[in-house]
């Protein structure tokens, strides 16, 4: 699966460059409820603090923080949308971890979990707007290579039912890349392609279920970008190598060092 990645990679990539510009790599990646150590004061993370169920201390947090970086660092994408994130000091660390100079956006969703979206950008690539907040999604408008298009993250099933359609309805004209937890049957109807049916056709996911690979997360990106498909990302470091699960930083309340329970999923987007 690994070897067979690497290869999608690359004619993907060589497909966009024929078309004159350079393709723009954009991941969404759920990162496993990165909490800081310290106890928040308007929700519940105490099981995330260095007294709390998983002895949440400096150590395992700043081990969180370096994994997720080279998992970033190593898919060396323009855009990274990130889900999972406790607040913005976590996301400075982690901007501050990766070797890529990224330029940052954070919104705080006010949820019960304390989790949050973020979005790492190159600055010479993409330039944000506006941001407008919702439930479990955030909405980032701004400029991707001189074109001014709408990214949508999505950490909610519920939500991502309907969300894309909404940002249809409320953004006429407003090209479009939609992900995560989002629904990919409607997706052609609104002028969007699920680029992540093909490799879904082919066996592949981002989480593993009941011993099978299945794709949670998509990317749906709007017809009047070119993309020709798009892939879940792997790394044999990201996963156990005896079960074949993605390794997680926890296994029930034990912890093992890891990377998260799910894989990144990217796309290359041109125009």
């Amino acid at each position: 699966m690994m070897r067979l990645l690497s290869i999608i990679i690359a004619l993907v990539a060589a497909g966009l460059a024929a078309f004159g510009r350079q393709p723009a790599g954009i991941a969404f990646y759920d990162v496993d409820r990165i909490y800081d150590t310290i106890p928040a004061l308007f929700y519940n993370d105490e099981a995330y603090t260095p007294q709390g169920r998983y002895g949440w201390n400096s150590e395992r947090y700043e081990r969180k923080i370096r994994n997720t970086a080279a998992v970033i660092d190593s898919m060396a994408l323009e855009i990274v949308a990130l889900w999972g994130v406790e607040n913005e000091q976590v996301v400075r660390d982690l901007c501050s971890a990766c070797r890529g100079e990224y330029s940052y956006l954070h919104r705080t969703l006010n949820t019960l979990d304390g989790m949050d979206f973020a979005l790492l950008y190159y600055g010479d690539r993409f330039y944000p707007e506006r941001a407008e907040v919702g439930r479990r999604y955030l909405l980032v408008i701004g400029e991707l290579d001189g074109l001014r298009v709408g990214l949508a993250m999505c950490g909610d099933r519920s939500t991502g039912r309907w969300l894309a359609e909404d940002l249809r309805d409320n953004y006429p004209g407003l090209p479009l890349v939609v992900m995560g937890r989002v629904d990919g049957q409607k997706a052609a109807r609104l002028g969007l392609r699920d680029a992540m049916a093909r490799a879904e056709k082919a066996g592949r996911g981002n989480i593993r279920r009941a011993g099978r690979w299945e794709m949670r997360d998509r990317i749906l990106v709007d017809t009047a970008f070119k993309c020709p498909a798009g892939d879940v990302y792997i790394r044999r470091q990201l996963v156990d190598q005896k079960s074949g699960n993605p390794l997680g930083t926890f296994s029930g309340s034990i912890y093992r060092g890891g990377y998260g329970y799910s894989l990144p999923v990217f796309v290359y987007i041109g125009h």
